[in-house]
């Protein structure tokens, strides 16, 4: 269906921008032939003024990224960027950045936590590396272990390969940006009600006014409040609420200022995951316990933990960006930002090991209880104050043409954690039908100041890119940054007697507080150079090579006294470097891109114990190679297509085997991945879509090698499909359906192997659309 877009509303959802351009000519004539006809019976008749539109960026492909950075069209910039656009976003019911990077393939959350904690948050392993600490909102660092919502994301960038040139200090391969939703030039007002199985219960609203046009004054308001279940999940909640206001002033202006405001409230139930026992490749060591090896599954909703379990988590965040264009060769760009995430978690632990499952009697499964840890607890807070400026420059030396980018940014980043010393024991847990209401027993929590740790980083950076365009095919591109960073830790803790810890001197008691201070500073120098070949206008050729570094306490704020630890400060930084050779083309009008890379990157300096001496050296290094291909974009006005796949082989060259199956390989690294999803607009309105998933086997970590538990996590597909239809102009609805089959799959498994987290069952959605 096609409507007619008035000079004051622009439509500001999915429902809006599904006009078919085929359809346009058709609509244009039943609407102009009757008042032409009137005009032939009546010379004085006027012919209305109408005015067709139709979308003119397709509905998934975006042409730039939002970071001026990149400064060149997509099909011209030499790296792996996928950009994961609103309408995608919005046409799967994604609601958390986790969600949304199920289109980029090979990229998600596979590891489930240690010592019986979990993830709270946005846990991504992207190429063979956790790149948790890389995500970044409108191109300024993001703290915090806290699951991102959508509400307020206009789109998701995921630059693949070493980001340090980009980003600074981060994960050697890659990095995550959101692109926040900003005030416009168009009064709109959106909103939506969601619910589905398990309870799932959300409504949201967007709202965009312009307070005054001639000064190009606008706000926009973005509302959201989810309280709900997870499917297939007992007792687990998701309950958040969200606020976004943006101002701007001088839009279509030489001058505009945007003051953003983000506050997002979090009061979830935490998901521990279930107990393997029963799984694919489940055994046990103990001797005196071989018919654990044949026990049963546990049902994979069962909920190990207490109802009085929380992750709370509180995020402001204050942003003011001022933008000046010169000319339009020259712009000015400065972004502040002061940010805070609070978060205080408990969630109740469990490791289900063999010493830890009573089985009073063999025989009766029923009667078999697993003893509970002490709970896993962390009162947590982020803080970011950063200063960005950056100037864009277009100019001509002889025959040459550059695009320049240049800037310097300023932070300073702080992580502040309490405390806690507990005491006594938690009731065990029935292992196939766990009580989520059985109490705490006689365990208890207090505050432990002497524990409390302060991790602070400041950084001063700089940067330049330039773009150099020889003639109509030939360019290069290059960046270099210098990031200095200092890093420091103070913080207490109490040894131990044995096991995990400091173990205490001789002579001095377990529990015995003690109290360190840590420091490191340095230079990151980080590069990356390209060339560029346009065999068309459409299409490109290149060749890159980046770098990328990470120093100790880089990605937690925490320095270790260890010898083990990357983050003990005697250490060099981690570092990256990457070779990528790939091509970039826009087919059928620019309206579809398909893109192909081969990329290699090698990791360096990686802390490996010697086995003659046993001391400790950066002589580790690891590879990564592999091919990732992708289209994106509409093939016919009515049938849009984004699908990618990923082939990655990945290798431990020197230090310890990393993987509990002993291959030589990184752990949570499927070797395959493949992602879809293809929408289909048919006539009256209707809508279809679907899509579907990869991933191959998983390999978990050698924390535990000898427990008998899983080694990999097996390959899974899964599909999904979603119905659309357009009531009318002010109203749509669709209807999401997740895991057609009911696929049983792990989507992300433990070190030790003990425990897992199910993957979702089938579930259903409805959403109501309204704009206005």
């Amino acid at each position: 269906m096609t409507y007619i877009k008035s000079r004051k509303h622009a439509p500001s959802t999915r429902a809006a921008s599904l006009a078919s351009t085929s359809l346009s000519a058709a609509v244009a004539s039943a609407l102009l032939l009757p008042a032409i006809g009137a005009q032939a019976q009546s010379a004085n008749a006027a012919l209305p003024s109408v005015e067709v539109t139709a979308s003119q960026e397709p509905a998934y492909k975006a042409d730039k990224a939002s970071s001026a950075k990149y400064t060149q069209p997509l099909v011209d910039t030499p790296q792996t960027l996928t950009v994961i656009k609103r309408q995608l976003i919005d046409q799967q019911g994604a609601t958390t950045l986790t969600e949304a990077l199920r289109n980029s393939p090979g990229v998600g959350t596979f590891s489930l936590g240690e010592n019986g904690a979990t993830n709270t948050g946005d846990a991504i392993y992207m190429r063979g590396f956790d790149s948790s600490s890389a995500i970044f909102v409108d191109s300024v660092r993001d703290l915090g272990s806290v699951s991102r919502d959508m509400f307020n994301i206009q789109q998701v960038e995921v630059l693949k390969g070493p980001a340090g040139t980009d980003t600074g200090r981060g994960s050697p391969t890659g990095s995550i940006n959101l692109v926040t939703k900003q005030a416009e030039t168009t009064d709109a007002f959106s909103a939506s009600a969601m619910y589905g199985s398990w309870n799932q219960k959300r409504v949201t609203a967007d709202w965009n006014k312009v307070l005054n046009a001639e000064t190009g004054t606008a706000m926009r308001l973005n509302l959201m409040k989810q309280d709900s279940g997870v499917p297939g999940r007992h007792e687990v909640k998701n309950d958040r609420t969200g606020l976004a206001l943006s101002l701007a002033h001088g839009l279509g202006s030489d001058t505009r200022v945007f003051l953003d405001y983000l506050h997002m409230e979090q009061d979830d139930v935490p998901d521990g995951g279930v107990p393997t026992i029963g799984l694919p490749g489940y055994t046990t060591p103990d001797a005196t316990r071989r018919f654990l090896s044949s026990a049963g599954r546990v049902d994979s909703s069962n909920f190990y933990g207490l109802t009085s379990d929380y992750n709370q988590v509180n995020t402001d965040r204050l942003t003011l960006r001022v933008e000046h264009d010169f000319s339009p060769d020259l712009k000015l760009q400065n972004t502040t930002r002061i940010g805070k995430t609070h978060q205080n978690y408990l969630l109740t632990a469990f490791m289900a090991s063999s010493a830890n499952l009573l089985t009073p009697n063999v025989n009766d499964a029923s009667s078999w209880t697993l003893a509970r840890s002490l709970p896993t607890i962390k009162n947590q807070t982020n803080t970011i104050i950063t200063n960005q400026t950056y100037l864009t420059a277009k100019l001509k030396s002889g025959s040459l043409e550059h695009t320049l980018m240049g800037g310097v940014e300023l932070t300073q980043e702080r992580q502040y954690n309490s405390g806690v010393l507990t005491s006594g024991t938690l009731p065990a847990v029935n292992l196939y039908n766990p009580n989520p209401n059985a109490g705490r027993g006689n365990w208890i929590m207090g505050a432990d100041p002497s524990t409390n740790a302060w991790g602070k980083t400041d950084t001063v950076s700089a940067y330049l890119f330039d773009t150099i365009k020889v003639n109509q095919q030939w360019s290069f591109n290059g960046g270099v940054r210098v990031d200095h960073y200092d890093t420091s830790l103070a913080n207490g803790y109490r040894c131990v007697s044995s096991g995990r810890g400091t173990l205490c001197p001789t002579g001095v008691a377990a529990g015995t507080a003690f109290r360190q201070s840590f420091s490191t500073s340095g230079n990151l120098l980080n590069w990356k150079l390209a060339g560029i070949y346009k065999p068309t206008d459409y299409s490109s050729l290149y060749a890159l090579y980046a770098t990328s570094q990470q120093p100790p306490g880089g990605s937690s704020f925490s320095l270790s006294a260890s010898n083990s630890s990357a983050d003990n400060p005697k250490f060099d930084p981690q570092k990256a470097k990457t070779a990528e050779l790939g091509t970039k083309w826009d087919l059928l009008n620019k309206k579809l891109a398909l893109t192909a890379a081969l990329y290699r990157t090698e990791i360096t300096n990686e802390v490996e114990q010697d086995a003659t001496s046993g001391q400790y050296f950066q002589t580790g290094k690891k590879t990564v190679q592999g091919v990732e291909l992708g289209v994106t974009g509409e093939v016919t006005p009515d049938l849009s297509l984004t699908a990618g796949y990923t082939y990655m082989k990945t290798k431990v060259d020197s230090g310890a085997i990393v993987t509990a199956s002993g291959e030589n390989t990184l752990a949570y690294t499927p070797r395959q991945a493949f992602t879809s999803w293809a929408s289909y607009r048919l006539p009256k309105g209707f809508t279809l879509g679907g899509g579907a998933r990869y991933v191959s086997s998983l390999v978990r970590g050698s924390d535990n090698p000898t427990s008998g538990t899983p080694k990999y996590a097996d390959s899974y597909w899964v599909f999904d499909a979603m119905a659309g239809y357009v009531v009318n102009k002010n109203l749509d609805l669709q209807l999401n359906l997740y895991n057609i089959f009911n696929k049983d799959y792990v989507a992300a498994i433990n070190k030790s192997g003990y425990r897992y987290t199910p993957g979702t069952p089938r579930a259903v959605t409805l959403t109501a659309n309204l704009k206005f």
